[in-house]
């Protein structure tokens, strides 16, 4: 038994040193950067100054909830997208499953800047999109043109993070027992019915899964806005990139870095235990 015990925490050390190295030592070393005070030329040290937290909350919170808005209307958008896609790839592609799970996939071999800049094209004010839309009329809620408004960056997180959403929710849907859909049919269950109470139920930790790989990265981004927004549609990822590339605010990055992760996981706990489900695919 002993010898059980032991090849099974020799099996997880490696995980565990893996997590030590790369989340938690430099979750600590964030947290202190934060508390620090200093320049980069005359050096920082550790005052544990917890006011900068306050500062930079009182400062920056329209970014903040700019970016928890952006990112939950893009995983709202990703959902509605990839859910039929997921469906269809499940129970009604056949043998062009493994085509269509490449097409979902595709995207990845290429560069995420290459993918948001495509973007930029693809809602330029002279391209077809904006001249399509503009003809039936609904350019006119947004200044006659897409790109550099808010619609421009949460259709860019929405593209970029699709697949985040599509494989969860396909992997969930694709273990569903056949039987008990067959089941519900013969309870006279219509097909809505059968989706309503049988399916979707079933794949909830699918749907969880998938908002929590979309939303998560959705909201610390900062990509989708350079290119397609502007310093009015600016999220927090861009003003901690700001803090650190450019004005070396070392200590404010950080505390913005703190506060994000500390929402995004009080966030997630909560929609899990409201979900109803911790089996997060």
């Amino acid at each position: 038994m002993t010898s059980k015990k032991s090849t099974a925490y020799l099996l997880v050390l490696p995980g565990l040193l893996w997590l030590a190295v790369f989340f938690v030592v430099p979750t600590i070393t964030l947290i202190s950067q934060s508390l620090q005070e200093g320049s980069l030329e005359l050096g920082y040290s550790l005052t544990w100054n917890f006011g900068i937290y306050g500062q930079v909350i009182s400062d920056y919170a329209p970014q903040f909830l700019r970016s928890l808005v952006y990112a939950g209307l893009a995983t709202l958008a990703a959902l509605i997208i990839a859910y039929p896609l997921a469906y269809t790839i499940a129970f009604k592609a056949g043998r062009w499953r493994n085509v269509l799970l490449i097409l979902v996939v595709a995207p990845f071999f290429t560069s995420f800047l290459v993918r948001t800049l495509a973007w930029k094209i693809i809602l330029a004010d002279e391209g077809w999109v904006a001249d399509v839309l503009r003809a039936v009329g609904l350019l006119s809620f947004t200044d006659d043109r897409l790109l550099a408004t808010p619609i421009a960056v949460v259709c860019g997180l929405t593209y970029n993070f699709l697949p985040f959403m599509t494989l969860p929710l396909y992997t969930s849907l694709e273990r569903l027992d056949g039987r008990l859909l067959e089941a519900a049919g013969d309870l006279y269950a219509n097909s809505f019915t059968t989706f309503r109470k049988v399916t979707f139920p079933l794949s909830l930790p699918g749907v969880v899964g998938g908002t929590l790989l979309t939303f998560i990265p959705a909201a610390g981004d900062y990509v989708n806005v350079e290119f397609l927004g502007t310093p009015q549609t600016s999220m927090i990822g861009n003003v901690v990139q700001s803090k650190f590339l450019v004005s070396l605010d070392y200590p404010g990055a950080a505390a913005l870095s703190v506060i994000l992760m500390v929402v995004i996981i009080s966030m997630v706990l909560v929609y899990v235990r409201r979900a109803g489900t911790e089996e997060l695919v």
